[in-house]
């Protein structure tokens, strides 16, 4: 659902107008996105269930690992979850090979990270750094705003959900919401351009962040929709994400081709 090419806020022509365009979406655009998505898993079904089942797995390892800190388990899901763009590079080509018109093949998908691997290695370091911020920053919240320790796992959910503790609770969710908000900013179409275009990753994030001052609500939508693929796997203890998140990387991609209008080198 691609509208026309927006320039009138393009920064600096000699910079961007070379190596992208965004384009200005309509407000209900991702739910289209969401069902391309649900499109492509049902015709790709097991290639894109493999990379849904992986991460049903890399979300059980990492309850296993962190299941005795919880707090740094909520940091580390958050990242895995808005980390997901660089998870799902092979989910993107699946989409790739649909849109192509060829028949779907996992195989070669598993290895198609390796065209552009050192910006998606950047990408994945920035990613790191942030997810590594927002543990410290978790960890610290708590030492400061419990005077009686660290609480239970049940007490931390009583608190959120009571509200009762509201320092703790509004300090807790403020400082996720910022890290969350940056991460998704600057990963929108950031992954999918590097790998179908071979951007570099600095220009590709700056340009994710332009996406996002263009299309506030239509971004505002999409991010809700994504907690809500994901966080229905989270809920089921992870295994609905077999379904859940390849529809998350198949609709990424059609929403990467919607608002980008991107150059070849």
């Amino acid at each position: 659902m691609r509208e026309k090419t927006d320039t009138a806020f393009a920064p600096s022509p000699g910079i961007f107008d070379q190596y992208a365009r965004v384009n200005r979406v309509d407000v209900l655009a991702p739910f289209s996105w969401v069902k391309k998505g649900t499109r492509d898993l049902l015709t790709c079904q097991f290639s894109s269930m493999f990379y849904g089942v992986a991460f049903a797995l890399m979300g059980w390892t990492i309850a296993f690992f962190y299941g005795a800190a919880y707090w740094l388990t909520l940091a580390a899901m958050g990242a895995f979850m808005l980390g997901g763009p660089l998870l799902a590079i092979g989910l993107y080509a699946l989409s790739r090979q649909r849109e192509r018109g060829e028949e779907p093949h996992l195989l070669p998908t598993l290895s198609c990270w390796r065209g552009n691997m050192s910006n998606l290695a950047i990408f994945a370091l920035v990613i790191g750094v942030v997810a590594l911020i927002w543990a410290r920053a978790s960890m610290v919240i708590f030492a400061v705003l419990y005077d009686t320790g660290l609480p239970s796992a049940n007490d931390f959910v009583s608190e959120l959900l009571a509200f009762s503790n509201v320092s703790f609770v509004v300090t807790y969710l403020s400082v996720g919401a910022l890290f969350a908000s940056f991460i998704f900013a600057i990963s929108v179409v950031a992954v999918p351009l590097m790998f179908d275009q071979g951007k570099d990753a600095i220009s590709a994030m700056l340009l994710s962040l332009s996406v996002v001052a263009r299309n506030p609500l239509a971004m505002l939508i999409w991010a809700v929709l994504l907690i809500l693929l994901i966080g229905t796997g989270f809920a089921t203890g992870f295994l609905a994400l077999v379904y859940t998140a390849p529809i998350a990387g198949h609709a990424t991609w059609h929403a990467y081709r919607d608002l980008i209008n991107a150059k070849e080198n």
